[in-house]
């Protein structure tokens, strides 16, 4: 499949070439809504909970004697039929009650596959490169326009901070854009935009990336697995950078030196 590459002014400048294979060869309408099913759930908060009679604060003094009153029979004022008392039935939902989950294979598959059905529409906006000069909407915007988008687009900008900082800095302020990292595009963000707006090298690198595996090296060759290495050991570098304007501390003479 020859998709076309276009420069920030909307012109066509080249095409790219990717293997409808790779993507999983047809559209899969069950794979994709299982993973976006899951994706949607994981995403729920979890938070309702109302108190039951145990929860409710309150004395647990029975309000009146057992017999003699004529009335019905009651013991503290926590009961579900008086007013600021407990919840019959309380609700306690909690994140993991919704928690929803897919093999590896089956949801890097999914991902491929959502977009291998935008690559067939023609919703993919392949832009030979996204790098902007200075950090400003109305320049983007215009880079939105000369695509002639007319629905929400998912931007998707370069991992490196430095690179897209002018652009995520620019698209940010707009209505119609919603921003992510090139290599967190996941079959919900891509089934919830209508158009994906993202640079040639930052797809390539996510065709080739630990998201093509969706075989059995994906568990015995993991090629993600360097790249989490490297991660783990960034905030421990970070202590030895100083901030600008700091000096280091000068060494103390050891014991046996002289003054």
């Amino acid at each position: 499949m020859d998709v076309p590459v276009y420069n920030m002014q909307g012109e066509q400048v080249s095409t790219f070439a990717i293997d409808e294979q790779s993507l999983g060869g047809s559209v899969r309408p069950g794979l994709i809504k299982q993973a976006y099913v899951m994706f949607h759930a994981n995403l729920r908060q979890g938070s309702a909970h109302t108190r039951n009679r145990s929860e409710v604060q309150g004395s647990t003094r029975k309000i009146y004697m057992q017999k003699g009153t004529g009335r019905a029979r009651h013991g503290a004022k926590t009961a579900n039929l008086f007013r600021g008392g407990g919840h019959t039935f309380a609700k306690d939902a909690r994140r993991t009650n919704f928690r929803q989950d897919m093999p590896k294979k089956m949801r890097r598959l999914a991902n491929r596959n959502a977009l291998l059905a935008k690559l067939v529409d023609g919703e993919v906006k392949i832009i030979d490169s996204l790098q902007m000069s200075e950090a400003k909407t109305k320049a983007f915007a215009a880079v939105m326009a000369a695509l002639k988008l007319d629905r929400p687009a998912l931007v998707a900008l370069s991992v490196d901070p430095e690179k897209s900082r002018n652009g995520r800095a620019s698209a940010r302020n707009l209505a119609d854009a919603t921003l992510c990292r090139s290599d967190q595009l996941t079959a919900f963000e891509l089934m919830n935009h209508r158009y994906v707006i993202i640079e040639k090298a930052e797809l390539e690198a996510w065709l080739n990336g630990p998201g093509s595996q969706t075989d059995k090296s994906a568990k015995l060759e993991p090629m993600g697995k360097q790249a989490k290495k490297e991660r783990r050991k960034r905030p421990y570098e970070k202590k030895a950078v100083y901030r600008a304007g700091d000096k280091p501390k000068p060494a103390q003479a050891s014991e046996g030196e002289g003054a």
